[in-house]
């Protein structure tokens, strides 16, 4: 699913103009993004909670070359599921 498709239909869900959905979702994004940025987590029970990890520094290859090269340690944002979602989505697979 796209943004443009979620939007469509929490639109329609909640009968509400898609331009205000839009900014609606845009700015929700935006707050999770500064929270991440800060290094806060944002959590949504049932749903899930988004939170940052560091990842140490390491060694990898090119894969063209092989030649050996450092990558640097960086923060990364995940997602870890809540109960609700793992299990709405488990069932849907049986």
């Amino acid at each position: 699913m796209t943004k443009d498709e979620l939007v469509a239909k929490i639109a329609d869900a909640s009968k509400t103009p898609k331009t205000q959905v839009n900014k609606m979702l845009k700015a929700t994004l935006a707050e999770i993004t500064k929270a991440l940025k800060k290094g806060d987590k944002v959590s949504f029970v049932g749903f899930g909670t988004f939170v940052t990890a560091k990842r140490a520094k390491r060694i990898g290859r090119n894969p063209q070359t092989g030649e050996k090269l450092t990558i640097p340690a960086t923060t990364v944002p995940k997602f870890k599921p809540g109960k609700q979602l793992r299990e709405a989505v488990t069932k849907r697979r049986r």
